[in-house]
């Protein structure tokens, strides 16, 4: 951030009176909403700090760390005393108030653009840590950011910094969100695009490796004739021998390969017949590993699709949510999890996906499906009596995303799991349910 920006953007932010809400919305980002209606996002990113303004910015996740607490603690519904750049430089200190039953509570929020040590830091009126985005010891730098330790100032900058005037605050705002989109969209969309590609391919080279049914039939019966064969020659068989040369039913000699030595030529039948029954096995369960494999491959097309299409970085990231390494907890390669600030959202891939989740949504949970056609199940879970809408929305654009690449106006209906009778398999009737309308055209 240019020194001369932040002096224009703090004359603008001076004309709000309250924080109305402020809370992360990824690991960096932070949104801070102004007299209940402007949201203006920090992004303290190391060396790559940003102010910026945008339509929708989702939040994938709640976070709850120390930081997280305080903040909301005290800046939410906090009255704006004043705001201003520290020392001229690349520092907006906002000065605020909390009325409490007992007294007025002054805090500072303290957010410093300074390259290496962006922060955001949270102050009381003697200039006392109360807690941090990034903490830093004396090892790190001179000035030690933490918690009930004394701030000291940022000595000022050797230079002058040269103007850069701004035709209007707001615009330069929503431009500095749009530049930063299309540089870090385009090299996130080949990266998730690449991972997806990788595994795609797997499980092509898997589908195109599967045996006919026809061909496996043909397996099964070849070493059943063996395993009979070898019955038939038991005074011909050799003692753990490998290779065998024995008489078929016609009088040809027909050689006869064991992956190991048997001492009988019951064992060595027993081989034979153990080869057919499995090949009879895989025969008759081909279709499932077939319709597996085949769903696998259609949902990662979908899902490299909707990576192609995404417009934002905050899709993305909502795509490909942090995995949680936690052993306890099971997971179903047939479903897939995504978070929307905070709420768990469950799409099943396939069939058995779809079954699995109508099995053990809870009755509060949040059923969706597109309306009168074929699709992917989706479950939000939740156990409250309302959800906000733009969630809602989100998870009804992933049962869409998932299920169809064609661009148009679709309907997803929605209510809650208790509503939903499962007829058969992943077939469901419902009633009492809300719909909404999803165009992937824009």
């Amino acid at each position: 951030m240019k020194l001369s920006h932040l002096r224009q953007i703090v004359t603008y932010l001076q004309e709000f009176k309250k924080i109305s809400a402020v809370h992360r919305v990824s690991d960096t980002i932070i949104k801070i909403v102004f007299d209940k209606r402007d949201a203006i996002f920090f992004n303290m990113s190391r060396s790559d700090s940003s102010m910026f303004k945008c339509q929708e910015y989702p939040r994938s996740k709640i976070y709850n760390a120390p930081f997280d607490v305080l903040i909301a603690k005290h800046f939410n519904r906090a009255n704006i005393l004043n705001i201003e750049l520290l020392n001229d430089d690349k520092i907006i200190r906002m000065k605020t108030s909390m009325a409490s039953a007992y007294k007025e509570e002054i805090t500072y929020l303290q957010i410093e653009f300074t390259g290496k040590y962006t922060n955001i830091i949270i102050l009381d009126e003697q200039n006392i840590v109360l807690e941090a985005l990034r903490h830093v010891d004396l090892f790190s730098s001179f000035r030690e950011v933490r918690v009930g330790q004394k701030l000291l100032d940022v000595p000022n900058a050797p230079f002058v910094a040269k103007e850069y005037p701004l035709e209007s605050v707001e615009e330069f705002l929503y431009a500095v969100y749009a530049k930063e989109q299309d540089s870090k969209l385009d090299s996130l969309k080949k990266q998730r695009i690449a991972q997806l590609n990788k595994k795609l391919k797997k499980l092509q080279k898997l589908y195109d490796k599967l045996d006919s049914e026809q061909d496996l039939q043909a397996i099964a019966k070849k070493n059943e004739h063996y395993g009979n064969l070898m019955l038939s020659n038991v005074h011909n068989f050799k003692p753990y021998a490998k290779k065998l040369l024995i008489d078929d039913y016609d009088g040809t000699k027909i050689e006869l390969h064991l992956d190991k030595e048997c001492p009988t030529a019951f064992i060595a039948s027993n081989f034979f017949f153990s080869r057919s029954k499995k090949a009879k096995q895989k025969a008759k369960h081909l279709h499932i590993e077939e319709e597996s494999l085949s769903s696998k491959i259609q949902h990662l097309k979908l899902f490299i699709h909707t990576v192609q299409m995404a417009e934002d970085v905050a899709k993305i990231e909502l795509l490909f949510p942090k995995k949680v390494q936690n052993k306890k907890i099971e997971t179903n390669d047939s479903i897939e999890v995504f978070w929307i600030e905070g709420y768990k959202v469950q799409l099943g891939k396939n069939e058995k996906g779809n079954v699995a989740l109508l099995k053990n949504a809870r009755a509060k949970d949040i059923w969706l499906h597109l309306k009168d056609q074929p699709s992917c199940h989706v479950i939000i879970t939740t156990d409250k009596q309302s959800l906000p809408e733009n969630i809602i929305k989100s998870a009804a654009r992933l049962c869409v995303d998932f299920t169809t690449t064609s661009q148009d106006k679709y309907l997803v209906d929605y209510t809650p799991r208790r509503e939903v009778t499962i007829q058969h398999g992943a077939n469901v009737l419902y009633n009492k349910y809300k719909t909404i309308e999803i165009d992937t055209r824009s």
